[in-house]
Protein backbone atom coordinates (compact mmCIF):
# COMPACT_ATOMS: atom_id res chain seq x y z
CA UNK A 1 0.00 0.00 0.00
CA UNK A 2 1.18 3.62 -0.69
CA UNK A 3 2.02 5.55 1.89
CA UNK A 4 0.86 9.09 2.25
CA UNK A 5 3.84 11.35 2.64
CA UNK A 6 2.67 15.35 3.53
CA UNK A 7 5.25 17.74 1.82
CA UNK A 8 5.77 21.11 3.84
CA UNK A 9 6.97 24.40 3.11
CA UNK A 10 10.29 25.62 4.15
CA UNK A 11 9.89 27.70 7.14
CA UNK A 12 6.65 26.62 7.55
CA UNK A 13 3.99 24.54 9.73
CA UNK A 14 3.88 20.94 9.24
CA UNK A 15 0.28 19.91 10.98
CA UNK A 16 -0.20 16.94 12.83
CA UNK A 17 3.36 15.34 11.64
CA UNK A 18 3.19 12.86 14.40
CA UNK A 19 -0.59 12.25 13.88
CA UNK A 20 -0.48 11.37 10.76
CA UNK A 21 2.04 8.71 10.99
CA UNK A 22 0.22 7.62 13.84
CA UNK A 23 -2.74 7.36 11.96
CA UNK A 24 -1.02 5.57 8.98
CA UNK A 25 1.00 2.81 11.22
CA UNK A 26 -2.34 2.33 13.19
CA UNK A 27 -2.58 -1.33 11.70
CA UNK A 28 0.58 -2.30 13.20
CA UNK A 29 -0.24 -0.35 16.59
CA UNK A 30 -2.63 -3.31 17.39
CA UNK A 31 0.93 -5.56 18.30
CA UNK A 32 2.41 -2.65 20.05
CA UNK A 33 -0.92 -2.38 22.36
CA UNK A 34 -0.73 -6.11 22.81
CA UNK A 35 3.18 -6.41 23.89
CA UNK A 36 2.73 -2.67 25.94
CA UNK A 37 1.78 -4.50 29.29
CA UNK A 38 4.86 -6.87 29.27
CA UNK A 39 7.07 -3.80 28.22
CA UNK A 40 5.69 -1.32 30.98
CA UNK A 41 6.27 -4.06 33.61
CA UNK A 42 10.08 -4.78 31.98
CA UNK A 43 10.72 -0.61 32.40
CA UNK A 44 9.15 -0.47 35.49
CA UNK A 45 11.38 -3.60 37.30
CA UNK A 46 14.45 -2.10 38.76
CA UNK A 47 16.49 -4.64 37.12
CA UNK A 48 15.34 -4.58 33.24
CA UNK A 49 15.64 -7.62 31.10
CA UNK A 50 16.99 -9.62 34.50
CA UNK A 51 13.92 -10.29 35.72
CA UNK A 52 12.78 -11.81 32.42
CA UNK A 53 15.48 -13.90 32.45
CA UNK A 54 15.09 -15.07 35.79
CA UNK A 55 11.38 -15.86 35.08
CA UNK A 56 12.56 -17.92 32.44
CA UNK A 57 15.10 -20.12 34.54
CA UNK A 58 12.34 -20.20 37.06
CA UNK A 59 10.04 -22.06 34.53
CA UNK A 60 12.65 -24.04 32.94
CA UNK A 61 13.88 -25.61 36.17
CA UNK A 62 10.05 -26.40 36.86
CA UNK A 63 9.62 -28.22 33.80
CA UNK A 64 13.06 -30.03 34.47
CA UNK A 65 11.70 -30.99 37.62
CA UNK A 66 8.16 -32.15 36.49
CA UNK A 67 10.35 -34.22 34.10
CA UNK A 68 12.37 -35.79 36.40
CA UNK A 69 9.45 -36.34 39.08
CA UNK A 70 7.51 -38.20 36.11
CA UNK A 71 10.93 -39.74 35.09
CA UNK A 72 10.74 -41.15 38.85
CA UNK A 73 7.03 -42.20 38.95
CA UNK A 74 7.32 -44.08 36.03
CA UNK A 75 10.34 -45.80 37.08
CA UNK A 76 8.39 -46.91 40.05
CA UNK A 77 5.29 -48.12 38.79
CA UNK A 78 7.01 -50.58 36.48
CA UNK A 79 9.25 -51.66 39.51
CA UNK A 80 5.59 -52.36 40.92
CA UNK A 81 4.53 -54.25 38.16
CA UNK A 82 7.27 -56.38 37.93
CA UNK A 83 7.30 -57.22 41.61
CA UNK A 84 3.08 -57.81 41.72
CA UNK A 85 4.09 -59.74 37.76
CA UNK A 86 6.98 -61.84 40.38
CA UNK A 87 4.65 -62.47 42.93
CA UNK A 88 1.69 -63.76 40.90
CA UNK A 89 4.35 -66.09 39.32
CA UNK A 90 5.78 -67.23 42.78
CA UNK A 91 1.81 -67.99 44.00
CA UNK A 92 1.45 -69.69 40.88
CA UNK A 93 4.09 -72.03 41.10
CA UNK A 94 3.40 -72.32 44.95
CA UNK A 95 -0.63 -73.31 44.28
CA UNK A 96 0.48 -75.94 41.22
CA UNK A 97 3.20 -77.26 43.77
CA UNK A 98 0.71 -78.10 46.58
CA UNK A 99 -2.16 -79.48 43.94
CA UNK A 100 0.84 -81.83 42.75
CA UNK A 101 1.61 -82.79 46.76
CA UNK A 102 -2.35 -82.39 47.60
CA UNK A 103 -2.83 -85.31 45.09
CA UNK A 104 -0.04 -87.56 45.50
CA UNK A 105 -0.21 -87.47 49.30
CA UNK A 106 -3.87 -88.14 48.97
CA UNK A 107 -3.04 -91.22 46.15
CA UNK A 108 -0.56 -92.23 48.95
CA UNK A 109 -2.70 -92.45 52.38
CA UNK A 110 -5.89 -94.16 50.34
CA UNK A 111 -3.15 -97.43 49.88
CA UNK A 112 -1.69 -96.99 52.86
CA UNK A 113 -4.62 -97.02 54.77
CA UNK A 114 -6.24 -99.71 53.00
CA UNK A 115 -2.97 -102.06 53.71
CA UNK A 116 -3.54 -101.02 57.32
CA UNK A 117 -7.37 -101.95 57.20
CA UNK A 118 -6.54 -105.65 55.96
CA UNK A 119 -4.98 -106.40 58.90
CA UNK A 120 -8.14 -105.85 60.81
CA UNK A 121 -10.77 -106.93 58.26
CA UNK A 122 -10.64 -108.40 54.99
CA UNK A 123 -13.30 -107.19 53.21
CA UNK A 124 -12.40 -105.67 49.90
CA UNK A 125 -15.35 -105.21 48.37
CA UNK A 126 -17.56 -103.77 51.18
CA UNK A 127 -14.65 -101.05 51.67
CA UNK A 128 -15.16 -100.18 47.70
CA UNK A 129 -18.99 -99.81 48.30
CA UNK A 130 -18.44 -97.54 51.53
CA UNK A 131 -15.99 -95.41 49.46
CA UNK A 132 -17.86 -95.24 46.54
CA UNK A 133 -20.74 -94.31 48.89
CA UNK A 134 -19.11 -91.24 49.93
CA UNK A 135 -18.94 -89.91 46.70
CA UNK A 136 -22.22 -88.20 46.86
CA UNK A 137 -21.06 -85.26 48.80
CA UNK A 138 -19.23 -84.43 45.67
CA UNK A 139 -21.93 -82.09 44.20
CA UNK A 140 -22.87 -80.80 47.86
CA UNK A 141 -18.55 -79.79 48.64
CA UNK A 142 -19.18 -77.97 44.99
CA UNK A 143 -22.27 -76.28 45.59
CA UNK A 144 -20.82 -74.78 49.28
CA UNK A 145 -17.58 -73.18 47.43
CA UNK A 146 -19.77 -72.00 44.62
CA UNK A 147 -21.99 -70.36 47.60
CA UNK A 148 -18.92 -68.57 49.24
CA UNK A 149 -16.86 -67.59 45.80
CA UNK A 150 -19.37 -66.84 43.36
CA UNK A 151 -20.79 -63.60 42.77
CA UNK A 152 -24.27 -64.39 41.36
CA UNK A 153 -25.60 -67.07 43.69
CA UNK A 154 -27.71 -69.80 42.12
CA UNK A 155 -30.14 -72.20 43.49
CA UNK A 156 -29.76 -75.97 44.18
CA UNK A 157 -31.99 -76.74 42.03
CA UNK A 158 -31.20 -74.25 39.04
CA UNK A 159 -27.62 -75.04 39.57
CA UNK A 160 -28.11 -78.63 39.51
CA UNK A 161 -30.36 -78.59 35.90
CA UNK A 162 -27.26 -76.63 34.80
CA UNK A 163 -24.95 -79.15 35.57
CA UNK A 164 -27.54 -81.85 34.41
CA UNK A 165 -26.72 -80.69 30.89
CA UNK A 166 -23.84 -83.43 30.80
CA UNK A 167 -26.43 -86.25 30.24
CA UNK A 168 -27.89 -84.04 27.20
CA UNK A 169 -30.49 -81.77 26.50
CA UNK A 170 -33.00 -83.24 28.59
CA UNK A 171 -31.01 -83.36 31.42
CA UNK A 172 -31.09 -86.58 34.21
CA UNK A 173 -34.22 -88.39 33.69
CA UNK A 174 -35.00 -92.10 34.84
CA UNK A 175 -34.06 -93.93 31.24
CA UNK A 176 -30.66 -91.78 31.40
CA UNK A 177 -29.83 -92.67 34.71
CA UNK A 178 -29.98 -95.92 34.16
CA UNK A 179 -28.88 -96.15 31.05
CA UNK A 180 -25.76 -93.91 31.53
CA UNK A 181 -25.11 -94.32 34.60
CA UNK A 182 -24.92 -98.06 35.40
CA UNK A 183 -22.34 -98.71 32.90
CA UNK A 184 -20.14 -96.28 34.60
CA UNK A 185 -20.69 -97.38 37.91
CA UNK A 186 -20.30 -100.92 37.45
CA UNK A 187 -16.58 -99.56 35.55
CA UNK A 188 -15.76 -97.84 38.96
CA UNK A 189 -16.75 -100.33 41.43
CA UNK A 190 -14.30 -102.47 39.02
CA UNK A 191 -11.63 -100.41 39.15
CA UNK A 192 -11.40 -99.86 42.68
CA UNK A 193 -12.23 -103.57 43.82
CA UNK A 194 -9.55 -104.59 41.40
CA UNK A 195 -7.01 -102.30 43.04
CA UNK A 196 -7.68 -103.35 46.44
CA UNK A 197 -7.74 -107.26 45.38
CA UNK A 198 -4.31 -106.65 44.01
CA UNK A 199 -3.28 -104.75 47.34
CA UNK A 200 -3.66 -108.06 49.59
CA UNK A 201 -1.13 -109.67 46.89
CA UNK A 202 1.70 -107.01 46.17
CA UNK A 203 3.60 -104.17 47.72
CA UNK A 204 1.56 -100.78 47.76
CA UNK A 205 4.54 -99.32 45.28
CA UNK A 206 3.99 -102.40 42.77
CA UNK A 207 0.06 -101.99 42.41
CA UNK A 208 1.00 -97.80 42.48
CA UNK A 209 3.23 -98.71 39.56
CA UNK A 210 1.36 -101.09 37.49
CA UNK A 211 -2.02 -99.04 37.63
CA UNK A 212 0.08 -96.09 36.04
CA UNK A 213 -0.34 -98.45 33.09
CA UNK A 214 -3.58 -97.30 32.54
CA UNK A 215 -2.54 -94.42 30.60
CA UNK A 216 -0.79 -96.43 28.15
CA UNK A 217 -3.73 -98.33 27.60
CA UNK A 218 -5.98 -95.01 27.49
CA UNK A 219 -4.13 -94.28 24.24
CA UNK A 220 -4.28 -98.00 23.03
CA UNK A 221 -8.06 -97.55 23.19
CA UNK A 222 -8.55 -93.98 21.69
CA UNK A 223 -6.35 -95.17 19.18
CA UNK A 224 -8.40 -97.99 18.24
CA UNK A 225 -12.05 -96.49 18.99
CA UNK A 226 -11.61 -93.07 18.90
CA UNK A 227 -9.20 -92.78 15.66
CA UNK A 228 -7.07 -90.57 18.11
CA UNK A 229 -3.76 -89.42 16.63
CA UNK A 230 -1.20 -91.97 15.66
CA UNK A 231 2.01 -91.45 18.10
CA UNK A 232 5.51 -92.87 17.84
CA UNK A 233 6.36 -92.09 21.17
CA UNK A 234 3.06 -93.52 22.79
CA UNK A 235 4.19 -96.54 21.07
CA UNK A 236 6.98 -96.88 22.56
CA UNK A 237 5.79 -95.88 26.17
CA UNK A 238 3.08 -98.70 25.35
CA UNK A 239 5.39 -101.27 24.78
CA UNK A 240 7.52 -100.39 27.77
CA UNK A 241 4.19 -100.40 30.44
CA UNK A 242 4.08 -103.84 29.18
CA UNK A 243 7.58 -104.74 29.51
CA UNK A 244 6.86 -103.83 33.12
CA UNK A 245 3.97 -105.51 33.65
CA UNK A 246 5.87 -108.92 32.40
CA UNK A 247 9.14 -108.16 34.52
CA UNK A 248 6.95 -107.59 37.66
CA UNK A 249 5.17 -110.75 37.17
CA UNK A 250 8.62 -112.51 36.70
CA UNK A 251 9.98 -111.44 39.55
CA UNK A 252 8.62 -114.40 41.78
CA UNK A 253 9.01 -116.58 38.72
CA UNK A 254 5.37 -116.45 37.57
CA UNK A 255 3.92 -118.17 40.48
CA UNK A 256 2.23 -117.94 43.45
CA UNK A 257 0.32 -114.51 44.36
CA UNK A 258 2.44 -112.27 42.24
CA UNK A 259 1.14 -113.23 39.04
CA UNK A 260 -2.65 -113.11 40.53
CA UNK A 261 -1.46 -109.46 42.12
CA UNK A 262 -0.26 -108.47 38.77
CA UNK A 263 -3.46 -109.78 37.08
CA UNK A 264 -5.99 -107.59 39.20
CA UNK A 265 -3.82 -104.64 39.20
CA UNK A 266 -3.43 -104.86 35.51
CA UNK A 267 -7.38 -105.42 35.19
CA UNK A 268 -8.09 -102.23 37.56
CA UNK A 269 -5.91 -100.18 35.28
CA UNK A 270 -7.54 -101.60 32.16
CA UNK A 271 -10.75 -100.88 33.45
CA UNK A 272 -10.06 -97.01 34.39
CA UNK A 273 -8.85 -97.01 30.63
CA UNK A 274 -12.20 -98.24 29.61
CA UNK A 275 -14.14 -95.94 31.98
CA UNK A 276 -11.88 -92.90 30.37
CA UNK A 277 -12.19 -93.56 26.92
CA UNK A 278 -15.84 -94.21 27.66
CA UNK A 279 -16.53 -91.14 29.07
CA UNK A 280 -14.87 -89.25 26.63
CA UNK A 281 -16.96 -91.30 23.37
CA UNK A 282 -21.00 -90.85 24.98
CA UNK A 283 -20.49 -87.57 27.76
CA UNK A 284 -17.34 -85.53 26.12
CA UNK A 285 -15.55 -83.24 28.01
CA UNK A 286 -16.69 -81.76 31.08
CA UNK A 287 -16.98 -78.72 33.52
CA UNK A 288 -15.87 -79.09 37.48
CA UNK A 289 -19.41 -78.89 38.13
CA UNK A 290 -20.79 -81.36 35.51
CA UNK A 291 -18.33 -83.58 36.59
CA UNK A 292 -19.25 -83.20 40.42
CA UNK A 293 -22.69 -83.66 39.51
CA UNK A 294 -21.58 -87.11 37.77
CA UNK A 295 -19.94 -88.80 40.45
CA UNK A 296 -22.47 -87.84 43.24
CA UNK A 297 -24.61 -89.51 41.00
CA UNK A 298 -22.68 -92.64 40.36
CA UNK A 299 -22.49 -92.44 44.83
CA UNK A 300 -26.56 -92.68 44.31
CA UNK A 301 -26.68 -95.26 42.06
CA UNK A 302 -23.85 -97.43 43.84
CA UNK A 303 -25.99 -96.91 47.53
CA UNK A 304 -29.56 -97.67 45.51
CA UNK A 305 -28.39 -100.46 43.06
CA UNK A 306 -25.08 -101.75 44.69
CA UNK A 307 -25.58 -101.93 48.12
CA UNK A 308 -27.32 -105.76 47.68
CA UNK A 309 -23.95 -107.10 46.22
CA UNK A 310 -22.22 -106.52 50.11
CA UNK A 311 -25.46 -108.18 51.67
CA UNK A 312 -25.24 -111.38 49.45
CA UNK A 313 -21.55 -111.23 50.21
CA UNK A 314 -22.41 -111.03 53.95
CA UNK A 315 -25.12 -113.67 53.67
CA UNK A 316 -23.06 -116.60 51.87
CA UNK A 317 -19.90 -115.30 53.87
CA UNK A 318 -17.51 -114.83 50.97
CA UNK A 319 -16.76 -110.89 52.92
CA UNK A 320 -17.98 -111.80 56.58
CA UNK A 321 -17.57 -110.35 60.13
CA UNK A 322 -18.96 -112.14 63.54
CA UNK A 323 -19.31 -108.91 65.94
CA UNK A 324 -20.62 -105.52 64.11
CA UNK A 325 -18.43 -103.87 66.64
CA UNK A 326 -15.71 -105.30 64.63
CA UNK A 327 -15.65 -103.42 61.73
CA UNK A 328 -12.82 -100.56 62.00
CA UNK A 329 -14.74 -98.25 60.86
CA UNK A 330 -11.75 -95.26 61.71
CA UNK A 331 -9.79 -96.82 59.30
CA UNK A 332 -12.59 -97.32 56.98
CA UNK A 333 -13.53 -93.51 57.06
CA UNK A 334 -9.92 -92.91 56.40
CA UNK A 335 -9.64 -94.88 53.24
CA UNK A 336 -13.31 -93.38 51.94
CA UNK A 337 -12.22 -89.79 53.31
CA UNK A 338 -8.79 -89.78 51.29
CA UNK A 339 -10.35 -91.41 48.05
CA UNK A 340 -12.98 -88.96 48.05
CA UNK A 341 -10.46 -85.96 48.61
CA UNK A 342 -8.34 -87.36 45.64
CA UNK A 343 -11.12 -87.33 43.13
CA UNK A 344 -12.08 -83.97 44.13
CA UNK A 345 -8.37 -82.69 43.92
CA UNK A 346 -8.09 -84.67 40.46
CA UNK A 347 -11.44 -82.64 39.32
CA UNK A 348 -10.77 -78.98 40.89
CA UNK A 349 -7.43 -79.83 39.51
CA UNK A 350 -8.10 -80.72 36.03
CA UNK A 351 -10.37 -77.36 35.87
CA UNK A 352 -8.03 -74.76 37.98
CA UNK A 353 -4.15 -76.31 36.63
CA UNK A 354 -2.76 -78.08 33.41
CA UNK A 355 -4.00 -81.73 33.83
CA UNK A 356 -0.55 -82.88 33.31
CA UNK A 357 -0.06 -81.75 36.94
CA UNK A 358 -2.45 -84.61 38.04
CA UNK A 359 -0.95 -86.85 35.86
CA UNK A 360 2.50 -86.17 37.73
CA UNK A 361 0.86 -86.16 41.30
CA UNK A 362 -0.43 -89.79 40.02
CA UNK A 363 2.98 -90.75 38.94
CA UNK A 364 4.78 -89.41 42.54
CA UNK A 365 2.49 -92.02 44.40
CA UNK A 366 5.00 -94.53 43.21
CA UNK A 367 7.95 -93.26 45.07
CA UNK A 368 5.71 -92.20 47.93
CA UNK A 369 4.51 -95.63 48.81
CA UNK A 370 8.31 -96.73 47.93
CA UNK A 371 9.20 -94.69 50.35
CA UNK A 372 6.75 -95.51 53.06
CA UNK A 373 7.14 -99.55 52.21
CA UNK A 374 11.00 -98.81 52.90
CA UNK A 375 10.98 -97.26 56.32
CA UNK A 376 7.79 -98.43 57.57
CA UNK A 377 7.40 -101.88 56.59
CA UNK A 378 10.62 -102.00 55.90
CA UNK A 379 10.46 -103.83 53.01
CA UNK A 380 13.24 -104.93 50.47
CA UNK A 381 13.01 -104.30 46.58
CA UNK A 382 14.30 -106.49 44.16
CA UNK A 383 16.61 -105.48 40.87
CA UNK A 384 14.06 -106.80 38.66
CA UNK A 385 11.02 -104.93 40.40
CA UNK A 386 12.97 -101.90 40.39
CA UNK A 387 13.39 -101.58 37.24
CA UNK A 388 10.07 -102.92 36.09
CA UNK A 389 8.88 -99.86 38.31
CA UNK A 390 11.67 -97.45 36.42
CA UNK A 391 10.07 -98.94 33.21
CA UNK A 392 6.71 -97.89 33.76
CA UNK A 393 6.82 -94.76 35.42
CA UNK A 394 9.38 -93.58 32.24
CA UNK A 395 6.70 -95.13 29.85
CA UNK A 396 3.75 -92.88 31.93
CA UNK A 397 5.69 -89.72 31.54
CA UNK A 398 6.35 -90.46 27.88
CA UNK A 399 2.68 -90.48 27.93
CA UNK A 400 2.41 -86.85 28.59
CA UNK A 401 4.14 -85.59 25.46
CA UNK A 402 1.87 -83.62 23.85
CA UNK A 403 0.58 -84.31 20.64
CA UNK A 404 3.05 -81.68 19.07
CA UNK A 405 6.08 -82.57 20.36
CA UNK A 406 8.12 -83.66 17.39
CA UNK A 407 7.40 -79.78 15.91
CA UNK A 408 7.81 -78.17 19.09
CA UNK A 409 11.46 -80.05 19.49
CA UNK A 410 12.19 -79.10 15.62
CA UNK A 411 11.33 -75.66 15.93
CA UNK A 412 13.52 -75.58 19.12
CA UNK A 413 16.73 -77.18 17.39
CA UNK A 414 16.48 -75.12 14.18
CA UNK A 415 16.10 -71.69 16.28
CA UNK A 416 19.27 -73.21 17.96
CA UNK A 417 21.04 -73.71 15.46
CA UNK A 418 20.00 -70.09 13.78
CA UNK A 419 21.41 -68.57 16.88
CA UNK A 420 24.47 -70.36 16.74
CA UNK A 421 25.08 -69.83 12.93
CA UNK A 422 24.60 -65.82 13.61
CA UNK A 423 27.00 -65.88 16.73
CA UNK A 424 29.39 -67.44 14.04
CA UNK A 425 28.80 -64.73 11.70
CA UNK A 426 29.20 -61.87 14.30
CA UNK A 427 32.60 -63.66 14.80
CA UNK A 428 33.38 -64.04 11.78
CA UNK A 429 32.50 -60.13 10.88
CA UNK A 430 34.30 -58.61 14.32
CA UNK A 431 37.63 -60.66 13.57
CA UNK A 432 37.46 -58.84 10.01
CA UNK A 433 36.63 -55.33 11.36
CA UNK A 434 39.92 -55.87 13.75
CA UNK A 435 41.61 -57.30 10.92
CA UNK A 436 40.90 -54.35 8.74
CA UNK A 437 41.73 -51.61 10.95
CA UNK A 438 45.33 -53.22 12.02
CA UNK A 439 45.90 -53.43 8.77
CA UNK A 440 45.06 -50.16 8.10
CA UNK A 441 47.64 -49.11 10.77
CA UNK A 442 50.03 -50.46 9.03
CA UNK A 443 49.68 -49.21 5.55
CA UNK A 444 47.98 -52.36 3.71
CA UNK A 445 44.53 -53.03 3.42
CA UNK A 446 43.66 -57.33 3.81
CA UNK A 447 40.52 -58.32 2.80
CA UNK A 448 38.99 -62.09 4.23
CA UNK A 449 38.47 -64.54 1.61
CA UNK A 450 34.86 -65.88 1.75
Amino acid sequence: SRSSVIQCKPGGNCPSRHRGMTRQLSPLSVAEDSAAPILELQNRSPSGICRHSRVERQSRSGEEGTQTHTESSSQEAEGQTRCQSCTSTFLKLIWRFLIILSVSSSWVGTTQFVKITYETFDCPFFMTWFSTNWNIMVFPIYYSGHLATAQEKQSPIKKIRECSRIFGEDGLTLKIFLKRTAPFSILWTLTNYLYLLALKKLTATDVSALFCCNKAFVFLLSWIVLKDRFMGARIVAAIMAITGIVMMAYADGFQGDSIIGVAYAVGSASTSALYKVLFKMFLGSANFGEAAHFVSTLGFFNLIFISVTPIILYFTKVEYWSPFSAVPWGYLCGVAGLWLAFNILVNVGVVLTYPILISIGTVLSVPGNAAVDLLKHKMIFSVVRLGATIIICIGFLLMLLPEEWDEITLRFINSLKEKKSEDHADDITDTSIHTRSRSRANGTVSIPLA
